[in-house]
């Protein structure tokens, strides 16, 4: 290639001409430090489904194709679980995009050369994370007010819910997150909080890696067995633990299936139900 062909330095500077007309027009757009943002891509269901909570839908632009849909407003599809369409969030103009810890680097890196801001929320180590998180969502969405009324009121139950269980016998608990492979939740993870706030003990309570073997939960005999998994995977994981009738948890059947979708997206409503909803199964008195 001629690099002193003038028409190769005609093409370098249109290049940078429109990357720079699309910094000015975002950078122009941009909401001043403090107030809300207007326009904001969300590339995971659970800060999508907090700002629908938040009641802020209006202000999304973009979602991944997994997040629940909302009839007050069509929200562009411009991302897998995983994978952003670059360019279709560009064209939105957005204040912000919300990324979690599986977007990939690239692209954040791409968004935010372009001079979109990113802000990246990465998966909370506890219900008070998940707290703070849904607070933060609240001041990105002018809602400040509303998530704290929300988690106020979430935080009371928790806690009543606490000191009802403060004088229980502790029970081993085995909290099963997939099938294949066999996957249990673990310590440092806000889902380990729906099992130490019951006063129960997490059977995998010593492991920094959540995939476990049949023999693991076996050997540690859990006294009660929860499985967080969609469709009819968790219904054959039921039957299938059933066959193994030295468990504590199968000879007393307690062996319960547990909404994934409210139990998996850190949301603090949603931690609440199913908080609730295991207390129940384990006490009978979940409120």
């Amino acid at each position: 290639m001629n690099f002193n062909n003038p028409l190769n330095g005609m093409v370098r500077r249109s290049i940078l001409f429109l990357l720079i007309v699309a910094v000015i027009k975002i950078a122009a757009t941009t909401p001043l430090q403090g107030q809300p943002y207007m326009r904001i891509v969300s590339l995971a269901p659970s800060f999508t489904k907090s700002i629908d909570h938040l009641g802020a839908w209006d202000h999304l632009v973009g979602r991944t194709s997994f997040c629940d849909t909302n009839d007050s407003k069509e929200v562009e599809v411009v991302a897998s679980a995983v994978k952003a369409n670059i360019e279709k969030i560009i064209s939105l103009k957005p204040d912000v995009v919300l990324a979690s810890g599986l977007t990939h680097p690239k692209d954040i890196e791409l968004l935010r050369k372009v001079g979109i801001k990113v802000e990246v929320i990465y998966s909370p180590k506890s219900f008070q994370e998940v707290c703070d998180q849904f607070i933060q969502m609240g001041e990105w969405t002018g809602k400040s007010e509303k998530a704290l009324a929300i988690v106020n009121e979430c935080r009371q139950t928790v806690e009543e819910t606490t000191l009802e269980n403060a004088s229980r016998p502790s029970k081993k608990v085995f909290f099963q997150v997939g099938a294949n492979p066999i996957f249990s939740v673990v310590p440092n993870t806000y889902m380990d909080d729906f099992i130490t706030l019951l006063g129960a003990k997490n059977i995998a309570a010593q492991l920094t890696g959540g995939t476990v073997t049949r023999e693991f939960v076996i050997a540690n005999n859990p006294d009660y067995i929860f499985i967080a998994t969609m469709g009819i995977v968790g219904e054959e994981e039921v039957q299938t633990w059933k066959k193994y009738t030295s468990l504590t948890a199968t000879r007393k059947g307690h062996i319960h299936i547990i909404d994934a979708d409210k139990a998996c997206q850190p949301i603090p409503s949603y931690f609440v139900e199913t908080l609730q909803e295991m207390n129940r199964l384990m006490w009978g008195d979940g409120k």
